[in-house]
C-alpha cells in the first residue's frame, strides 16, 4: 500500500525537502513560506504553511548557512556563437553571485519541455532564465505554481505582462545598419531577414524600412529575402538577390552568421566585399573581426543580456521587483572593412 502523504512525519525530523515533495512545489518556494516572504500565491502557501503544521517543522537556526542559489538557463538550441555569448554572460553574473547554473536546450518540442520541467522540479531551481524559445501555458502556469521566478531574454513575442524580459534595440540596429549603407551612396539595399515569428527580427526589418522611407527609398520587396539567422540562409538568400535582374548593390544581413554565408555566396560568383558589394551584419559575434573582410556590423550585447538576467532573476528570487519589466540595451554600429560606396557605373 501506498504511504499516506499527510501522515505526520516525527516531530523535528521532517525537512523542507519532505514538505516541498508533499506539497507539490519546489524547496526554494518552501523556504519562502518559512522565511514570512510575500512572494507566494496565498494558495501555495496555504498547502506548505497547513503540511508545516502537521509536521511540526522546526526552522533551523539562522546561524547556519543556506545553499548556493541554482539558476536554469534554457534555449531552444545550442548551435549558435551567438548563445555562447549568452552563455559566457550568465556564467560570468552568476559565479560573481556565488550561483550555479544548468544549461538546458528544448529544441522546440513539446516532449523536450516537459522533461526539463521534471528535471527543474527535482533539482529544486531557484529561477529561470528562458532564451529566445516559449513555454506552453500550461508549464509556464507550473512554473508560476512552484514559485520559480522567470526572466525571458530575447522574447519571441509579446511575452506575459508580468514576465520581465531582457532585449536588444533591434529597430535602432536595423535603422543604423542602413542609414550607414544610404550614407555611402547605396539605394539598391538588399535585406536578408530573420524568421518572422521573432520579435526581433520584425524589429530589425522596421528599422531597415523606416531608414528607406526616411531617405526617401521606396521599399522593395524583391530586395527582402527570408533567413533563419543561419549561414545556409545567407548563402541562398544572396543567390537569389544576385539571380535579380538588378542586383542590389549592398546587403543587410539580420545576423552575422547570414552575412558570413552572403560573403561566401559572393566569393564562389568571383565577386569582391566590399568592392562589387557591401555587407553588414547585426550581433558582432567574435569571429566576424577576423573575416575576409573584417564584417561591418550591429554590436548587440549579448554577454551583458545574460548578466543582467542573472542580477534580474536573483532579484525575483529575493522577493524584490526589477525597475522595469522590460529593459533593451543599446545596439551600436560597428564599421569595419565589408561596407564601401557603390562602384562607379560603367
Amino acid at each position: 500500500m501506498a504511504a499516506d502523504e499527510t501522515a505526520p512525519a516525527p516531530r523535528g525530523k521532517v525537512t523542507i525537502t519532505e514538505i516541498a515533495r508533499r506539497a507539490g512545489v519546489s524547496v526554494p518556494t518552501v523556504s519562502r513560506v518559512v522565511n514570512g516572504r510575500s512572494d507566494v500565491s496565498p494558495a501555495t502557501r496555504a498547502r506548505v504553511e497547513d503540511l508545516l503544521r502537521l509536521h511540526g517543522y522546526r526552522k533551523r537556526p539562522a546561524a547556519l548557512p543556506s545553499r548556493a542559489a541554482l539558476l536554469d538557463l534554457v534555449f531552444n538550441n545550442l548551435d549558435s556563437p551567438w548563445a555562447v555569448e549568452i552563455i559566457r554572460g550568465v556564467e560570468e553574473a552568476a559565479h560573481a553571485a556565488g550561483a550555479g547554473t544548468v544549461v538546458s536546450a528544448i529544441h522546440g518540442r513539446t516532449g523536450d519541455a516537459r522533461e526539463w520541467m521534471r528535471n527543474l522540479r527535482a533539482r529544486a531551481s531557484d529561477g529561470v532564465i528562458l532564451v529566445t524559445s516559449a513555454l506552453e501555458p500550461p508549464l509556464h502556469e507550473q512554473l508560476r505554481i512552484l514559485g520559480v521566478p522567470l526572466v525571458v531574454v530575447d522574447p519571441m513575442g509579446s511575452p506575459a505582462f508580468d514576465t520581465p524580459t531582457i532585449g536588444a534595440a533591434n529597430w535602432s540596429g536595423g535603422l543604423a545598419a542602413t542609414e550607414h549603407l544610404l550614407s555611402l551612396g547605396h539605394r539598391r539595399i538588399g535585406l536578408i531577414a530573420g524568421p518572422p515569428r521573432l520579435l526581433c527580427s520584425r524589429a530589425r526589418f522596421d528599422g531597415y524600412r523606416a531608414a528607406l522611407e526616411a531617405a526617401g527609398v521606396a521599399l522593395d520587396e524583391s530586395l527582402v529575402v527570408p533567413g533563419d539567422f543561419h549561414p545556409e540562409s545567407g548563402f541562398t538568400g544572396c543567390n537569389a538577390l544576385l539571380d535579380l535582374a538588378e542586383p542590389p548593390t549592398a546587403l543587410f544581413a539580420a545576423s552575422d552568421q547570414m552575412a558570413l554565408g552572403a560573403i561566401e555566396a559572393l566569393r564562389r560568383r568571383g565577386m569582391r566585399v566590399p568592392e562589387d558589394m557591401s555587407v553588414v551584419g547585426f550581433d558582432d559575434l567574435s569571429e566576424v573581426r577576423w573575416s575576409a573582410p573584417p564584417l561591418t556590423t550591429i554590436r548587440q550585447p549579448l554577454a551583458d543580456m545574460g548578466q543582467l538576467a542573472v542580477r534580474t532573476v536573483l532579484r525575483l528570487a529575493r522577493g524584490e521587483r526589477p525597475d522595469s519589466p522590460r529593459v533593451e540595451l543599446g545596439t551600436e554600429l560597428v564599421v569595419r572593412a565589408s561596407t564601401a560606396p557603390p562602384a562607379p557605373a560603367p
